[in-house]
């Protein structure tokens, strides 16, 4: 429960990069603060004229305007967490709950007594909360103070799960989902006006009393302004002051309509967006998380890279980074990996890209014929945007391919074939390569680098950040709009459609399923859960319209994978990736910064291989290999040298016949596996482990090669028998809205005019290699289809 750990002594040393605050105006007060873009939250302060003297010189009046997918939000003074004041807020219900922090160490902060804080205005919606609060005898505090006329570093930190007790201001939270520092300019700051700004709540802070008073405020955040009128009543006490409130939010001017909204920024989405706004349609993107490379507006740049450009989305090197430390784009409300953030999945995962087979669009696996005759031209066009590569590198050297040659030394014995893998996609039994990635220019390229890129330069095509997609609105079968948490894009967040506008789905194997069920369609089990939900029931169609005969959630696919560990001494296990982020081998990140070059230029998998297997039950299924310096997980009892390790990662993927489901565990409406996908059919687990001994009765010729995991003290039986479940996902999740069961041929959601889906889950049936490629070429004939359908925009 360690809540602001990470805030340790690094203000000192950052100072030169950290963000500069600026001048803005809000509810009629000049603050002098930073609009932090990961999270889209206002911080702002305002302090007494620098004449003050006393108590007054001792206090500053602050704000926090937040989106509600923040929890709750804290405050460091000081630049750090120990030894400086601390402040945390978090909404509960209509009221603003704060507390005053300190802390000697890196352990949970406990209520401060110094200071007194009182709240001048404060509103929660479905959108935002939002706190201005007084904070007095908050400049000094026990062993430190603040600069009030300089640039003090301020550091910030926010929580993506609930504090434990959200009405108490003592409670204990969780460590905070991510942090980052700025430069309070506090010598800008001082304002002649200061003591009017404390009477735009009528607040006071006089023992059991309590003042109501009305008031209009108006919002700006994120480029766009909200107009907000606020009931507050204010309850006050000695030292704390809360708020409740009541608020109708509406924009400016009247919401604009689009012929087509695309909910989620992930592959199938941008994909969708730039063929449709190519199109001359009015598109509009929502995407529910924030900016991913630098391009995007992304800033999250590694320490090594500070000064530049280049992310940690940017740098294909630092793809192992993206599952340890904060991890604030994985969609926390998903109880399995999920991207919220532009490009989705395609931003965060290793860019291995293999162009789709025959195979994955047969009708065994689940296609309409239109598709199976048709998907090369599209896949065509897929190509000529994103070419893969298989040597990522710019200036043409490979780096840290020594499993290479030891793969070849396993692999030629089974009969296999070594060749460039997407020149041939078809030839998928024995045959084994370098990996394919979806990087150019030494960078993370994918649907971002391409689809997005020529989509947003077009003055039709918009789209908007942190926009959290809850339902569709529809009428019987026709659907005239989205349901949004951003007032910005109209009222109570609701974006219409034109005349004869369509909604595209995008937000993935979780998301989409969630959607359909908080719209009235799918499982009655889910949409029961949706109408227990005080805050999503008011949205739902009337019973009569529930569309409850779609299998939506079923038929779920992943692969089942399970991890192989070895040691050779020819191995460079590159530290395990452990330091990528923060200290990388110098000499790699220096030679990345000046030419995009080296190892940083590729991810950590280095070969991929692939072997047709027969099942007990006559059946073929496919096995992928996925080999990489370094490790997950080592389970043995020989000494090893940690610098040796290297994993084959091995899949079982077309042909799989294992299925589950997905849904929402309960009235939280939070995504969830129902059912497990991998070895509910015991063929694929015996098929797996049959590939899976071969693989290891070839690796005990190869000299110098060691089996470490599993190890000789359990059997390779064992070992995949007591394979951990969450272990086995691979996050390539497909199947949940399968063409032909909830969706047409057209990728129309059946019983639906207008609502379509374009992402993994309308795949039927496994790929037999990483879904990425497969699921942009599914867009590309996918929106083919939607425009050629008459009754459109």
């Amino acid at each position: 429960m360690v809540s602001f750990k990470r805030l340790i002594a690094l203000a000192s040393v950052v100072t030169g990069v950290l963000s500069q605050s600026v001048a803005y105006t809000d509810s009629g007060i000049n603050f002098q603060g930073i609009f932090e873009t990961t999270h889209g939250i206002q911080y702002g302060f305002v302090f007494p004229p620098t004449t003050a003297t006393g108590a007054t010189a001792q206090e500053f009046i602050g704000e926090i305007i937040v989106p509600v997918v923040n929890q709750w939000v804290g405050l460091a003074f000081g630049g750090q967490m120990a030894d400086n004041l601390l402040m945390v807020a978090w909404p509960n219900a209509n009221n603003i709950v704060f507390s005053p922090r300190y802390a000697t160490g890196y352990i949970q902060p406990t209520p401060y007594a110094g200071p007194t804080v009182t709240t001048l205005e404060s509103s929660v919606n479905s959108t935002y909360w939002k706190w201005i609060f007084r904070c007095q005898n908050c400049t000094t505090w026990d062993g430190g103070s603040m600069d009030t006329n300089g640039g003090p570093v301020f550091a910030w930190v926010i929580g993506l799960s609930p504090v434990f007790t959200p009405s108490s201001p003592a409670s204990d939270f969780n460590e905070h989902d991510d942090f980052g520092f700025w430069g309070e300019i506090t010598a800008d700051a001082h304002d002649p006006n200061y003591a009017s700004y404390l009477n735009i709540g009528s607040s006071t802070t006089t023992s059991k009393s309590s003042t109501t008073t009305s008031k209009s405020s108006t919002t700006t955040s994120k480029s766009s302004t909200t107009t907000t009128t606020t009931t507050t009543t204010t309850t006050s006490s000695t030292k704390t002051t809360t708020s409740t409130t009541s608020t109708t939010t509406t924009p400016l001017t009247s919401p604009t309509p689009y012929d087509y909204i695309i909910i989620g920024g992930g592959p199938g989405g941008l994909v969708s967006a730039d063929r449709l706004s190519a199109a001359g349609k009015k598109v509009l993107l929502v995407e529910r998380g924030g900016p991913s490379t630098g391009e995007t507006g992304g800033t999250d740049v590694p320490p090594w890279a500070n000064g530049t450009s280049l992310t940690r989305f940017d740098i294909p090197g630092e793809f192992q980074a993206m599952f340890s430390g904060n991890t604030y784009w994985f969609c926390k409300d998903v109880n399995s990996f999920a991207g919220c953030l532009v490009g989705g999945g395609s931003s965060i995962n290793g860019g291995l890209y293999w162009y789709p087979t025959d195979a994955d669009y047969s009708a065994a696996n689940g296609w309409p014929t239109s598709w199976t005759n048709n998907f090369n031209t599209y896949t065509a066009l897929l190509k000529n945007r994103l070419p893969s590569t298989d040597n990522p590198s710019p200036d043409g050297i490979r780096y840290l391919e020594q499993t290479y040659p030891v793969m070849q030394s396993i692999l030629n014995p089974m009969g296999y074939q070594a060749g460039t893998i997407n020149n041939n996609p078809n030839f998928k039994d024995h045959v084994y390569g370098y990996s394919a990635y979806n990087f150019q220019e030494g960078k993370r390229w994918g649907p971002v680098a391409t689809y997005f890129r020529t989509a947003k330069t077009r003055p039709n095509f918009s789209y908007a950040y942190w926009t959290y997609a809850t339902s569709i609105a529809r009428n019987g079968s026709l659907i005239t709009g989205v349901q949004t948490n951003n007032t910005a894009l109209g009222p109570n967040g609701f974006i219409p459609l034109t005349p004869k506008g369509r909604v595209i789905l995008s937000a993935g194997s979780f998301g989409s399923p969630r959607i359909l069920f908080q719209s009235g369609i799918g499982p009655l089990d889910q949409i029961q859960l949706v109408a227990a939900n005080p805050t999503a029931a008011p949205f739902l169609p009337p019973q009569s319209q529930w569309l409850t005969t779609l299998p939506v959630g079923y038929n779920v696919q992943d692969n089942p994978s399970i991890n192989l560990m070895f040691t050779h001494p020819s191995i460079d296990a590159y530290d395990n990736w452990a330091p990528i982020l923060d200290d990388p081998r110098p000499a790699d990140a220096a030679q990345y910064l000046k030419s995009q070059t080296g190892v940083f230029a590729g991810s950590s998998p280095k070969v991929n291989f692939w072997q047709a297997l027969g099942g007990p039950d006559g059946k073929t299924r496919y096995m992928q290999g996925t080999v990489r310096p370094g490790f997950d997980s080592v389970t043995t009892a020989y000494p090893y040298n940690a610098s040796q390790v290297f994993s084959i990662t091995v899949y079982l993927s077309t042909g799989v016949t294992s299925r589950g489901r997905i849904g929402i565990s309960s009235s939280q409406l939070g995504a969830s596996i129902l059912t497990n996908p991998w070895f509910t059919d015991p063929n694929d687990k015996a098929t797996l482990v049959n590939g899976l001994q071969q693989i290891i009765n070839s690796a005990k010729n190869v000299p110098q090669l060691t089996l470490i995991t599993p190890d000789n003290t359990t059997t390779l039986q064992d070992y995949v028998d007591n394979y951990p479940p969450t272990s086995l996902n691979s996050n390539h999740w497909v199947g949940a809205n399968s063409i032909g069961k909830v969706v047409d041929s057209n990728l129309l959601v059946n019983g639906t005019s207008n609502l379509f889906i374009v992402d993994a889950s309308v795949i039927p049936s496994l790929a037999t290699g990483n879904p990425q490629g497969l699921v942009m070429a599914v867009a590309e004939q996918g929106i083919a289809n939607i425009l050629a359908l008459a009754g459109g925009p």
